[in-house]
């Protein structure tokens, strides 16, 4: 792929080539970093990489039926599992048909709000959780999908992105700890309709 930097008033105003100051990470007083040394500024090339299905459907994980999925309905599917987690709960909410955010369905995206609240309170269903934290990035995958990640109880150092963070260096969950997560989860949100999973085998 022939690629050239990428070019508009916001990138001509950038470093393109020093290292920043990790500063700002870790004065936020919602930080979880000490000390933060932070990569070179990249070059940003275009046209980007096209995203996983976006060339071929095949190569969607969403598409395809997982072992990891948790619970699904007629539209929407819950998987977690796929990778250890830290957290009490990590997982994934995302259409069971491909669709791109840009253009969805908004009869579908009518049905988001009310799933959005189900999957806030199954994982707040799971004992020593006090937030869901729902967030999404969507750079790996062209299929519309939304992270649910589990704040645990008085855990302040997690609050806001920086969960995310935290998920990477905590311990990972025992598995026997991890399923009885998944089942909880699963089973709050089979109470609300769908079909759960709870052995994860879908």
């Amino acid at each position: 792929m022939d690629q050239q930097p990428a070019d508009s008033p916001y990138h001509r105003t950038l470093p393109i080539g020093e290292r920043l100051s990790g500063k700002p990470l870790v004065e936020d007083r919602l930080s979880c970093f000490e000390d933060v040394t932070l990569r070179p500024l990249e070059p940003m090339l275009v046209p980007e990489a096209p995203r996983a299905g976006t060339l071929e459907r095949s190569e969607c994980g969403h598409c395809r039926p997982s072992e990891h999925t948790i619970w699904h309905d007629d539209l929407w599917q819950v998987r977690s599992g796929f990778t250890p987690f830290g957290l009490p709960f990590v997982g994934g909410v995302a259409p069971r048909e491909h669709v791109v955010l840009d253009d969805a369905p908004l009869d579908l995206l009518a049905t988001l709000g009310p799933l959005l609240q189900r999957v806030s309170n199954a994982v707040k269903a799971v004992p020593g959780v006090a937030r869901t934290h729902l967030a999404r990035w969507g750079d790996g995958s062209e299929h519309f999908h939304l992270w649910a990640l589990a704040r645990p109880a008085g855990m302040m150092q997690g609050r806001g992105a920086m969960l995310a963070f935290w998920d990477d260096v905590l311990p990972p969950l025992p598995d026997d700890l991890r399923e009885q997560h998944l089942e909880i989860v699963a089973g709050a949100l089979a109470a609300g309709g769908g079909t759960a999973f709870p052995a994860r085998g879908a």
